[in-house]
């Protein structure tokens, strides 16, 4: 297991400033709030020097748990991943992890390119042992209750053995850092009965079904919401479907909102009046509330945050961060590994 500081004392977090649609103003912004709340973390912004200083100084009054560390490059969002890391060898993503991967700091976190970032995690950090296969474990918001989605984008080709890993990998992260108790696995399939679905989904029903979590059988995506299961196990190609669908969905229903309330005096008295009532839905499904996704299996901890990300959702998932460091997550994730019967683990299964 990769160590890195001593849990909460002297630990440091790496941020990708280049990262994301808004860098380097969000992740410079975020990181800042993030050290003034957590003065036992010391936030590294990866990123040219230069362009930092004066993003640092455009925020004023900076905490001193913060500093630079240099990189000269950046990943594009469409990029190709692997091909970019290996070329881009200076950029922030590569040169956040490898601080992961020397040692020298506890964790990453980026909202930029999520394949070059996943690459370059499971390429540098390699993965903890007995996973075959990282997952990304999605948190969001459903008005009342949270949801973790897995996989979300990583792995979008699966074996049965890796959604039995994502199961129990999930259940590890939505317990221990979400504080969920005894939380539900559900494996993402077409119908409720145990033999709907494909090859895939039959037989990983068939692993869950004897795992050590609490499986509640097979959930079609109209009942993920209604509060059926907290864990969503699915391979990353239905994942990452089920999590933009999801918010593309709230988007449009809260763009229609504001739309129709300005239409008429009438309208906008009744929205302010209601307000507390429409108020949450903006959030619905947005795992940037969380501030991002952490990237199960893989020896290390690396938080992957949405391209949107603003200030407040960077320093959201610092904050992810640093809890799934200090809770020794990884430790966890490995126990629970190896409780999977050696009949189970085959990567053929």
């Amino acid at each position: 297991m990769r160590e890195a500081g001593d849990g909460a004392s002297g630990m440091k977090i790496v941020v990708d400033a280049l990262g994301g649609d808004v860098s380097p103003a969000a992740p410079v912004a975020g990181a800042i709030l993030a050290a003034r709340r957590f003065p036992d973390v010391t936030v590294l912004l990866a990123g040219p020097e230069d362009v930092l200083r004066a993003e640092i100084a455009r925020n004023g009054a900076c905490p001193s748990n913060v500093d630079i560390l240099p990189a000269s490059q950046s990943i594009g969002m469409h990029e190709r991943p692997v091909q970019a890391f290996r070329e881009k060898r200076d950029s922030s993503i590569a040169v956040g992890i490898g601080q992961v991967a020397q040692g020298k700091a506890d964790a990453f976190v980026s909202a930029g390119n999520t394949g070059a970032v996943v690459a370059a995690s499971t390429l540098k950090l390699g993965l903890l042992g007995g996973v075959q296969r990282a997952g990304i474990a999605v948190p969001i918001v459903a008005l009342d209750h949270s949801i973790v989605i897995i996989d979300a984008g990583a792995n979008i080709y699966c074996k049965p053995s890796h959604l039995l890993q994502y199961g129990l990998m999930a259940t590890v992260f939505a317990r221990d850092v979400l504080g969920l108790e005894n939380p539900r696995v559900g494996l993402l399939n077409v119908g409720e009965e145990e033999r709907k679905g494909t090859d895939l989904q039959r037989e990983a029903f068939e692993l869950l079904s004897r795992a050590p979590v609490n499986f509640v059988g097979n959930v079609e995506a109209r009942d993920i919401f209604f509060g059926k299961c907290d864990i969503v196990v699915c391979e990353g190609f239905a994942g990452n479907v089920l999590l933009k669908t999801s918010e593309s969905v709230v988007a449009k229903l809260m763009d229609h909102l504001r739309t129709q309330i300005k239409r008429s005096l009438r309208r906008k008295i009744g929205f302010a009046l209601c307000r507390d009532v429409f108020g949450p839905i903006e959030h619905y499904g947005d795992y940037a509330e969380y501030g991002g996704a952490p990237l199960l299996g893989v020896n290390g901890v690396t938080i992957v945050s949405h391209g949107r990300s603003d200030a407040k959702a960077m320093e959201n998932a610092v904050r992810e961060a640093r809890s799934f460091v200090r809770l020794r997550v990884n430790e966890k994730i490995a126990a629970s590994i190896r409780q999977i019967p050696l009949s189970d683990k085959r990567p053929d299964v």
